[in-house]
């Protein structure tokens, strides 16, 4: 197939322009930042810990949890939502459906207090309940609009997007908490804006993206149970295909840890080294800046040596990043490991993306191919969440943060395998 027009192209990638402020601002940020602040053991209603479903809970162990079951809700729906879409060949109205809703859970945490603990949360959870959601959508328009060729290219414009624009949010909300009165209110202003912000950038992209194709739309009765078997009928062709599958193991294992350390690093650098609101927000602009310059140089990277090279190269980097991460005690330690951090980032998520997308056959059920992504990686986030949850409500979040080398050793093994198999596969060809 060819390469969609430009105009196309800047639609997608401003996507991730619109929705990556929930990531950096929510996500890694001033929630954490916030949340911290409302429930630290510092204040007198939660000096014991927080009180959720009749149980008390470490603070951030509490969040985890919360966190990893909004994973566990979106890998679930993640079959249905693309066989829905695939049936009715409209994709992007459920994008749109999903995109409104984390935009609303954003801007709700406006209401989020010291008294409503539980409404921050369940705002926190279904907007990552949308932000996820969209992202299956998102994701599988990628082989709908670039060849091969272009793919890493594209990808990589889309997380780059991305970076740009949480990052300007990111210093809209930190001139809020500089220039207005101390107190919860710049915050929550900020939460407001994030929600705002994501659903009129959004526009853009559902004026752009074009409708499913009638091709897309198969003679499905039954769309519930026909998403799961659909799941079923990928998991199928990807025993068959061991470049795929040992690509797939590899992805499972290496996102318990990425993702966990993207969603608890802040979470650490609050609770360990006591850093303030300012130099927190300071971080996150640095992993995000450091983040655009990862992802273009990954992706060129990837066109010398190819992309599981370049993967198994990173995934070594993540390895490092977690034993320094259960050392450090400084601020400029901090500083220091988070610039890695964001090196790694941008490129091992937008190469993960890339490679997987050449790697699957030529199909026109995209969607449910991205779905069986979507999956794999959502379940490993609520692993690798509750993992952390669990390990820090017993030990430290120290030994939590040690504890993720396990799976990026496990990851870095199912990489060099692959690598085997398609040299292998190459060279029959």
């Amino acid at each position: 197939m060819q390469t969609a027009p430009k105009k196309v192209l800047n639609g997608w990638a401003m996507y991730d322009w619109a929705n990556s402020v929930y990531n950096l601002v929510i996500t890694t940020t001033f929630f954490p930042a916030y949340y911290a602040a409302v429930t630290g053991v510092e204040n007198e209603q939660f000096k014991d810990g927080v009180t959720f479903l009749g149980r008390r809970f470490v603070n951030t162990e509490l969040k985890d949890y919360v966190l990893a079951f909004g994973f566990l809700i979106v890998a679930l729906m993640s079959p249905i939502l693309s066989s829905i879409a695939d049936y009715k060949g409209n994709k992007k109205n459920f994008m749109r459906f999903f995109c409104y809703m984390g935009a609303l859970s954003c801007s709700l945490m406006f209401f989020f207090d010291g008294n409503h603990v539980t409404l921050g949360l369940m705002c926190f959870m279904f907007a990552g309940i949308g932000f996820y959601g969209s992202q299956v959508f998102y994701n599988s328009y990628l082989p709908d609009i670039a060849a091969d060729a272009d793919m890493d290219r594209i990808s990589a414009k889309g997380y780059t997007m991305g970076y740009i624009g949480s990052v300007i949010m990111q210093m809209i909300g930190f001139a809020l908490v500089m220039l207005m009165p101390k107190g919860a209110l710049p915050l929550q202003l900020t939460f407001l804006l994030v929600g705002i912000w994501w659903v009129a950038f959004a526009q853009i992209t559902f004026k752009t993206l074009p409708m499913s194709s009638k091709a897309e739309r198969n003679d499905k009765k039954n769309v519930i149970a026909n998403g799961f078997a659909e799941l079923k009928k990928v998991g199928h062709q990807v025993q068959q295909m061991p470049v795929l599958k040992s690509y797939l193991t590899a992805f499972f294992f290496y996102s318990m840890g990425v993702q966990t350390v993207m969603l608890v690093a802040i979470d650490f650098g609050i609770k360990e080294l006591k850093l303030a609101n300012e130099k927190l927000i300071i971080t996150a602009v640095i992993i995000q800046l450091v983040a655009i310059v990862g992802a273009i140089a990954m992706s060129k990277l990837s066109n010398k040596i190819g992309n599981l090279k370049v993967l198994i190269f990173t995934v070594l980097l993540w390895i490092g990043v977690c034993i320094a991460g259960y050392f450090i005690t400084t601020e400029i330690h901090f500083y220091i490991i988070a610039s890695l951090v964001g090196l790694v980032m941008g490129g091992i998520q937008s190469m993960s993306r890339s490679t997987y997308s050449k790697l699957m056959p030529e199909t026109k059920d995209t969607a449910s191919f991205f779905s069986f992504y979507d999956v794999t990686e959502k379940l490993a986030i609520v692993i690798g969440l509750f993992t952390f949850g669990v390990i820090e409500g017993v030990s430290s979040i120290r030994q939590s943060i040690l504890s993720l080398v396990v799976f990026f050793v496990i990851g870095f093994l199912f990489l060099i395998i692959t690598n085997k198999r398609q040299n292998k596969t190459a060279q029959l060809n």
